[in-house]
């Protein structure tokens, strides 16, 4: 199959999988598409050692590394001031209100401490320019095809670093402006991601907004485009080209595969799941992400709940909890199970039973053929 997508990263199907578990990229990019690592919330020295698997067991393929460096944040004019000492800054109301929703889920909090909660604190550390740069060193430091970043346009040395290592650049959009402006600034692929998405998006579907951005970087030439939000088949995938991309960018549909670090409990709430069983809100990051619905999700959009935070402090009051609450649940607590809750897009009503990740890609290939099959058979003369 030949797409720009193939040419650009040199693999064999335009498919994209984000995740933050090694083993989903090495497979993926072993069976003809390409895995890429989510890095965000890991130290360098976390990611010096994932990338180092990943060049031992991925068999010479193309992967790549993403990173969130956001336009905006929250203390991103102060970079004297490391976002550990964020913690001081969240209010009592809302450490109160995540201690309350645990403890009426009859889980103890007497340790949720300011000390505990700077566990989340890593994320925001990323997000600064000294913590992104040291990302970014060790990710060129292997040999990475693809470096991509969310939330906004990358920053001027990501662009700068990835020209030197001659490594291609993609960058996440939610509207058809953000997608001008990160051709404008040189990206080399526009992850165009709809509001069905999991994780951070928008508000407008994938099926409006791909050939939005198609049509609106028209002029700037045949600009890659790989379509997110959603699409956990081939046939969504096939659908997507049809309108204006040239290859897909997938996430949620490695969270219920066998290789995938989501939590046991998670993962069988994801397989049980139907498409209305997700909620988009800023309750998680601070940004709007879309999530598995839960009782931890329905307690932050209730009228008790405070306002969220903007990021990366709603993380530093979320996360240290939410890994808390995971390990409960795993452990068999039955407050923490109705809790517990990850990332994920409305596609989870298609994902049906769990598979190991080169069969997704497999599936992928077939599911496209057929859907190409299908239309073809409609303008077929007799």
């Amino acid at each position: 199959m030949r797409t720009p997508i193939c040419d650009l990263l040199g693999i064999e199907f335009p498919l994209v999988a984000f995740t933050h578990c090694r083993d989903v990229v090495a497979e993926v990019s072993k069976a003809g598409g390409m895995g890429v690592l989510g890095a965000a919330g890991m130290s360098p020295e976390k990611l010096e050692q994932e990338l180092a698997w990943i060049d031992e067991h991925i068999d010479g393929k193309p992967y790549g590394v993403d990173l969130i460096v956001p336009a905006r944040f929250e203390g991103q004019r102060d970079q004297s001031k490391p976002s550990v000492n964020k913690v001081d800054r969240i209010p009592d109301e809302h450490k109160t209100f995540v201690r309350t929703v645990m403890n009426d889920h009859g889980i103890d909090t007497s340790d949720m401490t300011d000390n505990y909660m700077r566990r989340g604190s890593r994320l925001g550390d990323n997000m600064r320019d000294d913590g992104a740069t040291a990302l970014l060193d060790v990710a060129f430091a292997h040999p990475i095809g693809l470096i991509a970043n969310a939330l906004g346009p990358p920053p001027s040395y990501m662009l700068d670093m990835a020209k030197v290592n001659k490594v291609t650049v993609a960058a996440l959009v939610g509207a058809k402006e953000h997608a001008i402006k990160q051709v404008e600034a040189g990206v080399d692929i526009l992850v165009v991601a709809g509001g069905e998405a999991g994780g951070h998006c928008g508000d407008v579907s994938t099926m409006v907004l791909v050939p939005e951005v198609s049509e609106a970087v028209a002029p700037y030439g045949d600009v890659p485009i790989l379509a997110a939000g959603g699409i956990v088949t081939g046939r969504q995938m096939a659908a997507c080209m049809a309108m204006g991309a040239h290859g897909a960018w997938t996430g949620s549909v490695w969270l219920t595969t066998a290789e995938a670090e989501t939590s046991p409990v998670v993962k069988d709430k994801m397989l049980a799941a139907t498409s209305r069983d997700t909620v988009r809100s800023k309750a998680r990051t601070g940004k709007y992400s879309r999530q598995l619905r839960s009782a931890w999700t329905d307690a932050w959009e209730s009228e008790a709940a405070p306002a969220p935070l903007p990021m990366p402090l709603q993380s530093i009051v979320t996360e240290p909890a939410m890994h808390k609450i995971t390990k409960l649940a795993e452990g068999g607590h039955d407050g923490a199970r109705k809790l517990a809750s990850y990332f994920v897009g409305q596609g989870v009503g298609l994902m049906n039973h769990s598979q190991s990740a080169r069969s997704v890609v497999y599936e992928f290939m077939e599911d496209f053929l057929t859907a190409s099959d299908r239309l073809n058979g409609f303008t077929a003369e007799d």
